[in-house]
């Protein structure tokens, strides 16, 4: 009788583990520069492979960022898996923000593109980074190369970084750039530390780009006082007749103008260069 209710029980048990095969989102923990980092694996609904975009937040953001959230249901939607991930000292994940800089960014970013590749389902991986995400994105793409990242976007990339860091200007809070403190307060109570300031004053961020030959594209708003869109012209330059600018009349550093439209056309782009259908 035993052996009958246990045969029963695998049967009905059965459609519910294929169920949670597809679950549309799961939190995931990876290793990062700084320790663990607290992520979001996002799946398109009954496919068993799927091209995967590694998502990076921006200075001081989150995993959690609505624009963010919303890109991450546009590409469920068209048949694309994502993750995006707290960098270290931010959201969820471990470390602290004034031990935070571009260069471990980069290495959390390229610890989660590792991480994404080595799902069986994942049949390429691409990187969307907005802001300083952005640049980090762009930079983990010219060191990895289009053999390892299938194609990229960058939204409002704030390459302004550099040069803000040279000037002694962060979000403006005046500094010494030539013996910065401890670390600078800007907003929120955040600590910038000495060290996120001295790698930004000397970050090869074109120059590491470059190495990137894939499909680009940036999307930015000619209003944003944050990162002028002349930075991400500057991008479209290095990255010639593979890639594509679109700017956004009026719109912010953050697309409040009207996210979804933003998202949507990002969401898009990548739809198109990995052939996908929803």
């Amino acid at each position: 009788m035993w052996k009958k209710i246990l045969a029963l029980a695998t049967v009905f048990m059965m459609p519910l583990t294929m169920q949670n095969a597809f679950a549309a989102s799961q939190k995931v923990v990876m290793d990062g520069d700084h320790g663990k980092l607290s992520g979001i694996l996002q799946l398109p609904d009954k496919k068993e492979q799927y091209p995967l975009v590694v998502i990076l937040h921006g200075f001081t953001s989150s995993k959690e960022m609505p624009m963010l959230a919303e890109l991450a249901d546009d590409l469920e939607q068209a048949g694309i898996a994502s993750l995006r991930f707290d960098f270290n000292g931010h959201g969820e994940s471990e470390g602290r923000f004034q031990d935070m800089t571009v260069l471990n960014e980069i290495e959390d970013a390229k610890k989660a593109v590792s991480y994404a590749s080595s799902l069986p389902q994942v049949m390429s991986v691409s990187i969307a980074g907005h802001s300083q995400g952005g640049v980090v994105a762009s930079m983990v793409a010219g060191e990895l190369g289009n053999g390892k990242i299938k194609s990229l976007a960058l939204m409002a990339p704030a390459a302004v970084l550099r040069e803000d860091a040279i000037r002694g200007n962060l979000f403006g809070v005046q500094f010494d750039s030539l013996n910065p403190p401890e670390y600078v307060e800007i907003f929120g109570g955040h600590k910038v530390g000495r060290d996120y300031i001295k790698v930004a004053q000397n970050l090869p961020i074109y120059e590491t780009a470059v190495g990137y030959h894939g499909s680009a594209f940036m999307l930015h708003g000619t209003g944003d006082i944050v990162a002028p869109y002349t930075y991400s012209l500057r991008y479209e330059k290095i990255y010639g007749k593979r890639s594509k600018v679109e700017l956004l009349a009026g719109f912010d550093h953050e697309f409040t103008q009207d996210r979804t439209k933003a998202m949507h056309i990002v969401a898009d782009y990548f739809t198109k260069q990995l052939h996908t259908g929803k």
